[in-house]
């Protein structure tokens, strides 16, 4: 009996081999990648949010520094206004010296069917405009699906999930069920979205939530990257530039090492003091070379203490942090911050 079923086992093992070979075998995936971004933007953002620029350039930066070809397109195609945004920005600055990158800015792919298959990965963009064109974009939804299903990863940052909770499965369940992911959190939108937050039709946490997902977040602001299989998300602005490194990982590629961007890198270190080991921010902040935008460091701890709300688990590390960053940011309204946490913090 042994001796039949080990004979079996061989038929079956050298069928399957021939069925194999007889088939095609899978396409290579093109070295290619598309940049999605809204079209809702009007007037610089104050009309209508549109995307936000320095999301577009850190991730046109990491992947083309990466070998891979990349196009940007929007809901409606040509040209697509962004939010304000700092042109002096490193990134900012790089993305607008590239010819190609302003070309490809200056008029948009429109989204269409026929891009199937043309791209190895395809990255939503956020900005508040996100919320307003790119979710309600059924062929964005299905190129998304159909990237994924043929091998290729996803990724969205910032409010670009928001695309990712109006995808359905064939039989009409949400496509995010049971799926891991991050994006702007709804502790966010309270701090940063009092302008046009009231407007938008869900928010990515709750929405994600409410349909099975899995939603993991860091602190307010900090960098935090998420990766399920072919599905690559990142919280914030500052978590672009890695979300981008995760998703050359998921397409088997390791990405070129590279120096994280000033503000990326500050509030690096901002995660690793509050998480108990301030040492880096210390130093860094003390070398006083460049590395780290002092502001910024001083005004994640305001924001935070605000948000504390008095809680000694919130306001304890932003006290920390502001009171390191104060020596190299002497401002009023942060000493007056950093005094009233202390007062608020000794009463307990």
């Amino acid at each position: 009996m042994i001796r039949w079923i080990t004979i079996f086992c061989a038929f079956l093992l050298t069928a399957a081999t021939a069925q194999a070979q007889n088939q095609p075998p899978a396409a290579p995936l093109p070295d290619r990648v598309l940049l999605v971004v809204s079209s809702h933007g009007r007037g610089g953002g104050d009309v209508q949010p549109g995307f936000e620029m320095d999301e577009l350039a850190q991730a046109w930066l990491v992947f083309t520094a990466n070998g891979m070809h990349v196009d940007i397109a929007s809901p409606e195609g040509g040209a697509v206004v962004a939010d304000a945004f700092d042109a002096n920005k490193p990134y900012n600055a790089a993305f607008a010296a590239d010819a190609e990158a302003s070309a490809a800015l200056a008029d948009t792919l429109r989204l269409d069917p026929a891009m199937r298959g043309q791209y190895a990965a395809i990255m939503v963009i956020g900005g508040k405009g996100a919320m307003f064109d790119l979710p309600f974009s059924q062929v964005l939804q299905q190129l998304l699906i159909d990237t994924e299903t043929s091998g290729g990863v996803i990724a969205a940052v910032c409010h670009g999930p928001a695309v990712l909770t109006q995808m359905r499965n064939a039989d009409g369940s949400p496509w995010l069920s049971g799926r891991s992911l991050t994006g702007f959190t709804d502790e966010e939108e309270a701090l940063f979205g009092e302008r046009w937050a009231p407007q938008f039709p869900f928010f990515v946490e709750s929405e994600a939530e409410s349909l099975g997902a899995r939603f993991s977040e860091a602190p307010m602001m900090l960098p935090f990257v998420v990766t399920d299989g072919r599905l690559v998300t990142g919280q914030n602005p500052y978590s672009v530039a890695a979300a981008a490194d995760a998703t050359l990982r998921a397409l088997s590629r390791e990405p070129a090492a590279r120096t994280p961007w000033v503000d990326e890198h500050s509030l690096q270190l901002v995660s690793q003091a509050i998480g108990g080991d301030p040492a880096g921010l210390a130093d860094a902040l003390q070398r006083q070379d460049g590395s780290v935008d002092v502001p910024l460091v001083a005004i994640w701890g305001y924001y935070r203490a605000v948000e504390a709300n008095g809680d000694p688990a919130l306001l304890a590390p932003a006290l920390r942090v502001m009171e390191l960053a104060l020596p190299y940011f002497p401002e009023p309204q942060l000493e007056a911050a950093i005094a009233e946490a202390r007062t608020a913090l000794s009463a307990r």
